[in-house]
């Protein structure tokens, strides 16, 4: 179970039940190669009966879905250095996050020893031959696997099949024939106020079931994943529970429990699970090619604000706002352009970026799309053959030498980005604009989000090249409500600074 903390305590990311760890060590544990075969799922994808009664008890379905969940225990071998157990403390994640993670010893006298890290967690079989669902978090790092059932006395080493960072899923085997297995439902289908049972190995102390209801769908913007589409509930979570099932109130299988919002890091009612839609989404591409492999569209997306809604003549405010287009991408190659306001894929509504990302990351590279877009108040279509997903990300720095201040846009230091500024805040080799410097924190600019490390790209749709630029295009705006385009870590985005705030 992962955990986050509400807005105003500290964010602790943290993985509470399994260690943050960050590659796989031996062969053990390593996902095995692409089989290019499928498994056969049981789906009931019937709607949950909603015109009857609370039953006066839960016990026949517990009692058809518990054997399916399992108890999974990892190890991990850890190197350390004798001499120094103040160094042992860089073995919690908590600890490495703020501390960093040293690699040389502070006692050159000092020897290396190897001690196991021991973690446990929870999963789910799917198949009556041994594959299993369960997060990412809960075996990313381990040496060994070991899976036992609740009421059996047997004890499996299980085999990692592929897992999926970015959705925090994790497919694993074992071996075994006539296994019991949870029957899946479709997600889609779930609604807010529908029964919902969690069910896995909280704190170690045994199968545990609670219940609880659906307190949304559709939840994200969490930042606790790439791809978050999370089932709310207020059935108790608690670490321990990771991997484990959330079921519905006919005993199928409605998503994996992944992590919680807490204060406390324990339960406090609001637990999220991964769909189980989009878990066999994952599950189904592991199996047949031994990773998840997902189209891209190659843009940078943006939720609509109010204020960007009327800059781009969109009257529902509903899509997501083109914020840059990748060269030889497969939007640029269509014609989609920054400022475009994508509204539609294949013919599902884009409500905004983030359901966007959902939809083209189901699709296959390779894919045709239809996407309809609203450029200058029109609707205009275009198609577009979806390139492949890669797995890279790039990062930006700050700094605030050589700043100076551009009329417009108050508060806003920029300079040229030269060969040292471009190594230094890692911009990549083609992108030109004026780089921010400094950003002074009372500034309207600061509070649309511009920040040290940013470079603009446009002003008032005037396309910027280099500080001077940015500086004569400030001394003649007219508006006070400016709309900038912005490179920062890694794609482009739009911000409204707007100007009639400052007193």
């Amino acid at each position: 179970m992962k955990t986050n903390s509400l807005s105003n305590i500290p964010v602790w990311c943290v993985a509470v039940v399994a260690a943050a760890l960050t590659t796989l060590g031996s062969a053990a544990a390593a996902p095995e190669k692409n089989t290019g075969k499928s498994i056969a799922l049981t789906v009931d994808d019937s709607p949950p009966a909603r015109d009857v009664r609370l039953p006066a008890s839960f016990s026949p379905i517990v009692k058809k879905v518990a054997p399916a969940v399992v108890n999974i225990f990892t190890t991990k071998n850890v190197r350390s250095f004798s001499g120094s157990d103040v160094r042992n403390f860089f073995n919690d994640p908590m600890f490495r996050r703020f501390f960093g993670n040293p690699e040389e010893p502070a006692d050159p006298r000092a020897k290396p020893r190897t001690r196991q890290e021991r973690n446990l967690g929870s999963g789910v079989l799917v198949t009556a031959d041994g594959y299993i669902l369960t997060n990412n978090h809960v075996v990313d790092g381990a040496d060994e696997i070991r899976v036992t059932q609740e009421k059996e006395k047997t004890e499996y080493t299980a085999k990692v099949i592929g897992r999926d960072p970015k959705t925090d899923i994790a497919v694993l085997k074992i071996e075994g024939k006539g296994l019991p297995f949870a029957t899946l439902a479709d997600s889609d289908k779930v609604e807010v106020g529908d029964v919902s049972l969690a069910i896995g190995n909280p704190f170690g102390i045994g199968q545990t079931v609670t219940m609880g209801i659906v307190s949304a769908t559709r939840r994200g913007g969490m930042g606790l994943e790439d791809y978050e589409d999370f089932i709310q509930t207020d059935a108790s979570i608690n670490p321990g529970n990771s991997g484990g099932a959330l079921v519905d109130a006919q005993g199928r299988l409605i998503g994996i429990n992944t992590a919680i919002l807490s204060r406390t890091g324990g339960n406090q009612g609001v637990g999220f699970a991964v769909p189980i839609n989009l878990a066999r989404h994952v599950l189904d591409q592991i199996i047949k090619d031994g990773k998840v492999r997902r189209g891209l569209l190659g843009v940078a997306i943006q939720d609509l604000t109010p204020e960007l809604a009327k800059q781009f003549n969109v009257p529902n405010g509903a899509g997501a706002l083109v914020g840059g287009v990748n060269d030889d991408s497969a939007a640029a190659r269509a014609g989609i352009k920054s400022g475009d306001v994508i509204v539609s894929f294949n013919g599902t509504p884009v409500p905004d970026s983030r359901n966007l990302k959902l939809i083209v990351g189901r699709a296959a590279p390779g894919a045709k799309a239809e996407v309809k877009v609203i450029r200058d108040g029109k609707e205009k279509v275009f198609n577009v053959t979806l390139n492949e997903l890669p797995d890279q990300r790039a990062d930006a720095a700050t700094d605030d030498k050589n700043a100076r201040e551009i009329d417009a846009l108050n508060g806003v230091e920029v300079g040229d980005i030269t060969a040292e500024t471009r190594k230094q805040f890692s911009l990549p080799a083609n992108l030109k604009g004026a780089l921010v410097l400094n950003v002074d924190p009372n500034s309207p600019s600061h509070e649309a989000g511009l920040r040290a490390g940013d470079v603009l790209l446009e002003i008032d749709r005037k396309p910027i090249k280099s500080a001077e630029d940015a500086v004569d295009v400030t001394r003649t705006l007219k508006t006070k409500r400016v709309l900038t385009l912005v490179w920062t870590r890694g794609s482009s985005r739009y911000v409204v600074v707007d100007e009639s705030k400052i007193r």
